[in-house]
């Protein structure tokens, strides 16, 4: 059970009505970390923006940006994001042997270059808040500087997701198979 519940529509500010019915247009329901944001319709609208850009329109192809989304949700443990985001890398062609590696937290055996790159960079920065000369010189021969800047973005907006459902207990519905701590 969740530690906070969803706003009442009836009850909500102008703000608030305006901000929750673009939610609901662009992704069909308020859920997740828009049922805390919408507390601050402006962190609310920012947040949905951020996460729009995140998700829909970085350089990263659906396959690598679904995987550094794995990637954190799985550090994280997070288990709406896991469960949302894993069918959606299956879809964009991510591995399942290295969706389910990740989900066991054992190093991958990738068939692509880029999916390694993005491990070892994802993996590395939430790991050490930082990254090596190495990693970051593999990086940026892969991707280029501008879809570094996307990855480390989507690390970042869902590192923030992160905190807000783990902090209020959000969890997928009932049914789902948790992942391990």
């Amino acid at each position: 059970m969740s530690r906070i519940e969803d706003l009442d529509y009836v009850t909500m500010s102008p703000e608030q009505k305006k901000i929750a019915d673009e939610i609901i247009a662009s992704r069909g329901k308020v859920a997740g970390p828009f049922i805390p944001w919408l507390r601050s319709a402006d962190l609310a609208d920012r947040s949905q923006k951020l996460g729009a850009y995140c998700r829909y329109e970085t350089s990263l192809p659906p396959r690598l940006s679904e995987l550094a989304i794995l990637i954190l949700a799985r550090d994280w443990t997070i288990q709406m994001e896991w469960h949302a985001h894993k069918p959606i890398a299956l879809e964009a062609g991510t591995d399942p042997d290295v969706i389910d590696a990740i989900a066991e937290r054992k190093t991958p055996k990738f068939k692509n270059k880029d999916e390694e790159v993005i491990y070892n960079f994802s993996t590395e920065l939430l790991k050490n808040k930082k990254v090596s000369a190495n990693i970051y010189a593999a990086t940026i021969a892969e991707l280029g500087e501008a879809t570094l800047v996307d990855l480390i973005a989507i690390l970042g907006y869902y590192s923030s997701v992160a905190m807000v459902l783990n902090t209020f207990e959000i969890l997928p519905s009932d049914g789902i198979k948790p992942l391990s701590e």
